[in-house]
């Protein structure tokens, strides 16, 4: 039909967007019910947390997105120490197939946990009280999404495609809803 756009995706794209629909749906629903049904004391939150106490929180929440990021440090460590061909270091080539997914899962969510640091830091400083809640489920979005990547990532294209669909769903909140808190004054 002339003036229309016929659009064929490959099994890989198919599978790209089923997977990243269905993280995004999990985002949301994760997120709406864990900020409607967490118990207001769960993490001793009050309207009366300071600037420094806030940093504080999302600091502490923070601690499990790091701990993934030096396993994932670790995981490459410990194939180069077991692989001849990787044992020199990157600088000396490529990484072998022994650790090539481990040196992509590494790299990819050092990029990831600088974007959502830095998004649960700005939002720690827009946030009050309950409110703060947030943060904690997005780090616990972001994790289980690595894991899920961390997994799925040597079945290719499709198979990561949900554990970075849920990772960018955190990250895209964090950014979305401090966008909005600035433009709104706060």
């Amino acid at each position: 039909m002339q003036g229309e756009l016929a659009v064929a995706f490959s099994s890989d794209q198919m599978g790209i967007i089923r997977a990243s629909a269905l993280a995004l749906a999990l985002a949301a629903a994760s997120l709406g019910a864990g900020y409607v049904w967490l118990p207001p004391g769960l993490f001793e939150l009050n309207p009366a947390m300071d600037f420094g106490e806030r940093i504080a929180f999302a600091l502490k929440a923070d601690i499990l997105v790091f701990i993934w990021l030096a396993g994932c440090v670790g995981a490459v460590s410990r194939g180069r120490f077991y692989s001849p061909t990787d044992i020199e270091g990157s600088a000396f080539g490529p990484p072998s197939r022994a650790i090539a997914v481990r040196a992509a899962v590494l790299q990819n969510s050092l990029e990831q946990t600088v974007l959502a640091f830095g998004g649960h830091l700005i939002l720690a400083a827009l946030l009050r009280g309950l409110e703060l809640t947030l943060i904690p489920l997005l780090v616990a979005l972001f994790l289980v999404g690595r894991v899920a990547f961390a997994f799925g990532y040597a079945k290719g294209a499709s198979g990561r495609a949900f554990g970075m669909a849920l990772t960018a769903a955190s990250i895209i909140v964090s950014y979305g809803l401090a966008v909005g808190l600035v433009v709104v004054g706060r």
